[in-house]
């Protein structure tokens, strides 16, 4: 790499200015000829040594100088490119559909040896899902976003790349625990994920980026459909026309499951076995119609194993790309090795401090 290709390419003329500099010089010394004062001898000045002041007169002019210098390298905009790779994903969208139904409160997943509810298991392992782990690779190039649903379906988090929202809204999700919200609406969790889905390659079109080759939608209820106007395999139907594959869940140990309930002689939490139902083929029939896959997870682990499943089959088609992130040195420090070098700004900024100090202060000059 050559000297110039350390320079914008745009700003680089300007390294021409570094010839006017002995120019300047010449011009300043002619201007400020020192005054000459008559004395019939100077023999006798000569015996008397050099001070420490006179020892440092080089120091202003050479502060001044790499003012100078260092401005018009400023100008010239030094770059330094750090090299990356990245390895962007083509097109996946991911929209999750997750149920928040009363029956969710249900105590039949294990983490860490403890017993959790069902969404807080779900919540653990789709974080696994987007971020990676141990298992995982994660997702971090596809666009994520998420619907929840118990009565009425709500759109929580749009298709994003800022997966940690995600996360942090699936955190702070809650079940629903009153009558006037629960329910579980399946077909209207579909709908709305289509419709946004749909609206995806719309502002991809606005934008004229390139649409959205593959479009996903990962449903997971422990329930059947009760509740909204829109029939499940209806909104499958609608989701097959538009290219939208969707993955169903059934979540939840087969018959009983030790559900929460407030005890009301003592008023405290206990655990009540109690009779659970999923609509297993209408789940089934809604992944086939779709080209997805129906899956049921009773445990931690199996739910964990069906996400890697899904990881697996829906493998992003990749393209590496090498570029370069630059940091312009003139106005942002930078680390080479173990020291960081400050913005050439703030040097120049203190070289002119110090010379403005010295020749008002020790090296001033008479007259």
């Amino acid at each position: 790499m050559s000297i110039l290709e350390l320079f914008h390419v745009n700003s680089r003329w300007a390294l021409l200015l570094l010839l006017l500099i002995p120019i300047v010089w010449g011009c300043a010394r002619l201007r400020n000829r020192p005054t000459a004062i008559r004395f019939s001898s100077t023999t006798t000045l000569h015996g008397l040594g050099r001070s420490w002041r006179v020892r440092l007169w080089w120091l202003l002019p050479t502060l001044r100088t790499l003012v100078l210098l260092l401005l018009v390298i400023a100008l010239a905009r030094p770059q330094k490119g750090n090299e990356q790779t990245r390895i962007p994903a083509q097109g996946i969208a991911i929209q999750l559909l997750v149920d928040r139904s009363g029956s969710m409160q249900a105590m039949d997943f294990v983490i860490d040896n403890q017993r959790v509810d069902r969404l807080r298991a779900l919540e653990s392992v789709v974080q696994e899902f987007i971020n990676g782990d141990g298992e995982l690779a994660g997702r971090p190039d596809d666009l994520i976003g998420m619907i929840t649903f118990a009565r009425y379906a709500d759109d929580r988090c749009p298709l994003t790349l800022d997966h940690d929202y995600v996360v942090e809204t699936l955190a702070k999700t809650k079940i629903a625990t009153t009558r006037e919200e629960d329910g579980t609406a399946i077909g209207e969790a579909i709908g709305l994920g289509v419709e946004r889905l749909r609206a995806l390659d719309e502002q991809q079109r606005r934008r004229g980026g390139e649409r959205v080759k593959s479009k996903v939608m990962i449903l997971l209820t422990d329930g059947e459909n009760n509740a909204g106007e829109l029939d499940p395999l209806t909104a499958a139907e609608l989701a097959e026309t538009l290219g939208i594959k969707v993955y169903t869940i059934g979540v939840g140990t087969r018959g009983f499951a030790p559900v929460p309930v407030r005890n009301p002689l003592t008023g405290r939490e206990v655990l009540q076995q109690m009779r659970v139902n999923i609509d297993e083929e209408t789940l089934t029939q809604i992944a086939e119609a779709t080209g997805g896959q129906y899956f049921r997870a009773t445990d931690t682990d199996s739910l964990r194993a069906i996400y890697k499943e899904i990881d697996e089959l829906e493998k992003t088609r990749t393209v590496e790309l090498r570029y370069y992130q630059y940091t312009e040195l003139a106005t942002h420090s930078v680390r080479l090795g173990p020291l960081r070098v400050p913005p050439l700004l703030l040097i120049v900024f203190v070289l002119l401090t110090l010379e403005v100090l010295f020749r008002h202060t020790l090296l001033r000059r008479l007259p």
